[in-house]
């Protein structure tokens, strides 16, 4: 099986360092698809150039919505992140500081394949960076978090629900990411507020901190606005996170 590793070059290395004023980040790709549909699909139409570009781009911009340039901003420590694709299950997942990418959702998959894979290296990054309340916070609540990131960099899925629909404010992915716009929307930085909340353990009295109402509240008052009742299932995408504090 063909298997091609890159290191992120030096020169993106230092770019970074010196934006933020703080350790570097090596990025490593790698692609263990080998000769398979997906495999071929990436080397021919995403490449290991573009993934690396992407990776460090996804950083940058986590960074900046979460309002972390220093440790000293509840930033984690984090020396390296690992692009692996493989041919496997779903759509992707991450683990401690690895991606894992299935070449087989590439093959599947209609479209500009290019901006897919962005969203989905943006999702999957931020769950790198983001906290989860040492395991407290609801599940639905960290995938929304993570979809939130992928809406503000412009990489919302054509399968997403539309703004105001859902059954719950924390269904998580795209219900989750819509509402969570809204809430910031009435405060600038809230979601980096929320993550840095989150480093040591989760309440729900966090929205009533940071926003006045208790999150019930708040998923009403969005509910209202948008003028949107009824039962959906979220996003179509399947993607795992597998969070450590």
């Amino acid at each position: 099986m063909a298997k091609h590793t890159l290191l992120l070059s030096s020169l993106v290395i230092l770019s970074t360092r010196s934006r933020h004023g703080t350790d570097a980040v090596d990025l490593f790709v790698t692609n263990n698809a080998g000769n398979s549909a997906g495999g071929v699909r990436f080397s021919d139409e995403i490449g290991l150039n573009y993934s690396r570009q992407t990776l460090a781009s996804a950083i940058d911009f986590i960074w900046k919505i979460f309002q972390q340039t220093t440790q000293a901003d509840s930033k984690k420590s984090i020396q390296n992140v690992t692009l692996i694709i493989e041919n496997g299950e779903g759509v992707a997942f991450s683990s401690k500081n690895k991606i894992h990418l299935n070449a087989n959702y590439l093959t599947e998959f209609a479209g500009d394949v290019k901006r897919e894979f962005a969203g989905v290296i943006y999702h999957e990054m931020t769950h790198i960076w983001q906290w989860n309340g040492k395991g407290q916070a609801p599940g639905g609540l960290i995938e929304g978090i993570a979809d939130f990131v992928r809406l503000k960099a412009d990489l919302a899925s054509s399968v997403w629900v539309r703004p105001g629909e859902g059954d719950r404010w924390d269904q998580g992915y795209d219900v989750t990411a819509w509402f969570l716009d809204y809430c910031n929307s009435l405060r600038y930085g809230f979601v980096a507020e929320l993550n840095k909340k989150m480093r040591r353990e989760y309440n729900s009295g966090f929205f009533v901190e940071l926003l006045g109402k208790t999150v019930d509240q708040l998923w009403s008052d969005y509910k209202a606005q948008n003028q949107t009742a009824g039962p959906v299932g979220g996003r179509l995408h399947e993607c795992v996170a597998i969070l450590y504090a």
